[in-house]
């Protein structure tokens, strides 16, 4: 049978045209994600940093055969450019020809000697890019820059008479210029106090304790100069009234036996401690003489209120008051005075919240648009509808909102409030409206609500919500999430720390996905990568993939584990169970620091109260975020719930938080242990009055009218918002802003799961030893080595993280190199020779 003839090709439309122009430049975007994506790769980053590495040390060889080679080859390179093989082959630099013009350029030409500096500096640098270890990059470029510059002028200045003497200039041309200018000015002493002063400057900014030496050196100095000998009295008292002065020092304690203390007055001023030191009467008694031997001196001391001084203004002794320590043992070198306050974002010191404009703006974004006309239309509608059935009110008001509008109406005395709830149908169907939801009464008013759908509704952008002075000046919130807007207008926000955990359900399509971004978004614009850390579950594959960028800023993920968006289900698993490690393990250090929850122990450790090498660390929260639970709940049962109920029940003093979302809200899928556990709720529409009771515990959530339309329950009132639209564009955006900044070298690493081999539980001590970490055979022989085989120790020396370190030290307890935990004692080194642990590491192979 013969083929039909293809049929002849119709013209494009301009739709198809524009759809061909944006396929062609899909590819040109994916490309530069690629590269993106390339350049942030570890590996790239690693080469980069060992070429980085190899272009400083040669550098540094150069500069170290210019002070060897440097002379001979200056007049060579002078005069013989016009002969390149003759200059390569009597260049004596042992770099060559190139080391030996770097070297008289930076060293001779431009900065001198200091400009050693630069080399650090692009060190640093390459052992951040390697991983190798963690540099504040702004301190080591502040650092640089001014030692570099400072540095060559001081150089220049201080030795310049020598340079007829040397073959180059210790300052380079750059220091000799600048300081002749600064002499030329304000001549030798002039420029000797601009100096000073540029490095006090600097030192000021630069470290902390330069003030408080500044002031003690000061009033030593103004103390010195007050100290004026008095006119000697005629006599012996004047005599020793001369040697007695000559005993006393300024800020000690140290006195004669012949000087007893009085108080100045009886009056002591509130933040003074006075002390006057006054001689003896010449002669004793008796008694007296008996009762002062030769090496003790009684003292009387009067004070006022001591609460807040620490010394005495104008008193000869210092008083110290040390800020007590919550460890067993305070650690003299591990204080606040010493180290100032930990700065948990100091690693990433530089990042940038996303900015406003990266979100989309609509118009009249803040303010509702008012329809007089239906307004007054819906407002004869309910006063008809009621009248139909014999019901009189009072007054009648509207309060208009993005989507919904709120008539609040007084009734007549003698009127039923039950009678108008149920006539909820009736009034909807002559407002011909999709859903209205009658609030009888209204909290805390004398007068009943009725919400009734907008013809036109707005949307709420999430640059409305996230922009408005309520979100942005919002500072006790630990976790602020803007929701949306309420019918009254009002940007809704609540504080995730204290819900504790959110149930999140509706029905397909309701606006559920969009509410899950919102919340996020809110963190991510509020909350420093240091102080948030996110667990994202998707079993859908699309929802959360979009935020795998952000890896190595806010996200957290067990060891060895590739993806850091979980999808399937045994991961689910794994990570809950790990996520309740990490919920066990925070109780112990707060047990340890005797707080109660993490904002008392991480105030605690930003004071630098607990120390890390006792294994104290700073706890930033983690919000888990599992989309359509529903799924696993059918899929794993048991196996899902019930490290979820433990996170529920025990995590929120830990600072873990737990948000789950569903569209299946059901009996068996919103159990009564996660009902139980988790209190504050967010309804989307629903189908059915039933499921409203499930997710809420009341009706209410099957009258609402989709996109975006919720209820949300924190406790016992229920509030009405209008979700924030979040569009995936948006969220791309910011996720590309923060995901091209400085990151973390990995995913916030949770504790490893080693399920047992029944009940699906993990074992203490259970270690696969044929899994051994690379670095255990070099972990074991430094822990033999040095007879210590604390975690903390592992973790300074070979630069790892503390999860790390933890899994090598017990791989080492496996191997019986070293013993079990023993608390505050730690662990005893068990191999005392090198021969015997070689003996253990090739049974192990």
């Amino acid at each position: 049978m013969p083929s039909k003839p293809p049929s002849k090709p119709s013209k494009p439309s301009v739709s198809n045209t524009n759809n061909k122009k944006k396929a062609d430049e899909r590819p040109r975007i994916s490309y530069w994600k690629q590269i993106s994506s390339f350049c942030n790769d570890e590996r790239f980053r690693f080469i980069l940093g060992l070429l980085l590495i190899i272009v400083v040390l040669y550098t540094l060889l150069a500069f170290i055969s210019f002070f060897f080679t440097g002379a001979a080859d200056a007049s060579i390179l002078e005069n013989q450019w016009d002969d390149q093989s003759a200059m390569r082959k009597n260049i004596t630099n042992w770099t060559g020809i190139l080391g030996a013009i770097l070297a008289n350029a930076f060293l001779d030409k431009w900065f001198g000697v200091s400009s050693f500096v630069i080399l650090f500096a692009a060190a640093v640098l390459a052992f951040r890019l390697m991983g190798v270890k963690r540099f504040s990059l702004w301190r080591t470029f502040f650092h640089s820059a001014f030692w570099l510059i400072w540095g060559s002028i001081a150089i220049g200045f201080v030795c310049k008479p020598f340079y007829m003497d040397s073959f180059f200039r210790w300052g380079g041309g750059h220091g000799l210029g600048i300081s002749d200018w600064l002499v030329s000015y304000v001549q030798i002493y002039g420029t000797i106090l601009i100096l000073l002063a540029l490095l006090l400057i600097f030192l000021i900014f630069s470290n902390k304790s330069t003030i408080p030496f500044l002031k003690k050196t000061g009033r030593a100095i103004l103390n010195a100069l007050k100290r004026k000998p008095k006119q000697p009295a005629t006599g012996e008292a004047g005599q020793e009234t001369e040697e007695t002065e000559k005993n006393v020092a300024v800020g000690t304690e140290i006195v004669p036996e012949e000087w007893i203390e009085e108080p100045i007055n009886d009056e002591t001023d509130d933040k003074e401690i006075e002390f006057q030191v006054q001689p003896a009467e010449e002669e004793k008694g008796d008694d007296e003489d008996k009762s002062h031997d030769e090496t003790e001196t009684d003292f009387v001391v009067e004070t006022g209120k001591t609460d807040e001084p620490e010394e005495a203004a104008e008193g000869n002794i210092t008083l110290e008051v040390d800020t007590p320590q919550d460890t067993e043992e305070a650690d003299p070198y591990y204080n606040l005075k010493n180290l100032g306050k930990y700065d948990p974002t100091l690693d990433l010191s530089h990042y940038e919240f996303p900015t406003l404009d990266l979100l989309k703006t609509y118009p009249n974004e803040n303010a509702p648009v008012i329809d007089m006309n239906e307004q007054n239309a819906n407002k004869n509608r309910i006063i008809t509808a009621l009248r139909n059935y014999g019901i009189e009110i009072e007054s009648i008001k509207a309060t208009i909102g993005p989507t919904i509008t709120l008539y609040e109406i007084v009734p007549r005395a003698g009127v039923r409030i039950s009678k108008i709830r149920n006539l909820e149908s009736d009034i909807m169907m002559s407002l011909a409206a999709t859903g209205i939801r009658i609030i009888a009464p209204i909290p805390g008013k004398g007068t009943i609500g009725i919400e009734v759908p907008n013809e036109n509704p707005q949307i709420v952008s999430m640059h409305s919500v996230i922009a408005s002075k309520k979100f942005q000046e919002e500072s006790k919130y630990q976790l602020p999430v803007a929701l949306g807007r309420t019918i009254t207008n009002e940007v809704f926000m609540f504080d995730l720390a204290k819900t504790p955990h959110l149930l999140v359900a509706g029905a397909t399509g309701q606006g559920k996905s969009v509410g899950l971004n919102a919340i996020i978004t809110s963190l991510l614009y509020k909350k420093h990568p240091s102080e948030l850390k996110l667990v994202l579950v998707d079993p859908k594959m699309v929802e959360f993939n979009i935020y795998a960028a952000l890896e190595k800023h806010y996200m957290a993920k067990m060891p060895d584990e590739d993806n850091v968006i979980i999808t399937d289900s045994t991961k689910v698993i794994q990570t809950l169970n790990s996520l309740v490690i990490e919920m066990e393990n925070r109780y112990k250090l707060l047990m340890e620091a005797h707080c109660r929850n993490i904002v008392e122990y991480n105030e605690k450790f930003i004071n630098r109260q607990l120390n890390p090498e006792k294994g104290h660390r700073y706890l930033p929260y983690i919000v888990i975020v599992i989309d359509e639970f529903g799924d696993f709940i059918m899929v794993a049962g048991k196996e899902v719930e019930m490290p979820i109920s433990r996170i529920t029940q025990k995590a929120r003093a830990v600072g873990m938080h737990m948000i789950l979302a569903t569209q299946r809200p059901s009996s068996n899928i919103i159990t009564g242990i996660i009902k139980a556990n988790v209190p504050s709720r967010i309804a989307f529409r629903v189908d059915s009055s039933l499921n409203s009771r499930i997710i809420l515990d009341a009706t209410g959530a099957e009258q609402l009218v989709g996109r975006g339309d919720l209820l949300y329950s924190g406790g016992n009132d229920v509030v009405r918002v209008q979700c924030a639209f979040v569009d995936t564009p948006e969220v791309e955006e910011i996720v590309h802003h923060i995901s091209k900044q400085q990151a973390y070298p990995s995913a916030y690493e949770l504790p490893e799961y080693v399920p047992g081999e029944n009940d699906g539980t993990p074992m203490p001590g259970s270690v696969d030893l044929s899994k051994r970490d690379p670095l255990f055979t070099d972990v074991a022989r430094f822990v033999v080595a040095q007879q210590q085989g604390s975690t903390s120790v592992i973790q300074r020396h070979f630069q790892i993280g503390y999860n790390r370190a933890g899994r090598i030290t017990d791989q080492l307890e496996a191997a019986g190199i070293v013993s079990g935990n023993n608390g505050s004692k730690g662990r005893q080194v068990l191999v005392q020779d090198d021969f015997t642990l070689t003996q253990i590491l090739e049974g192990l192979l």
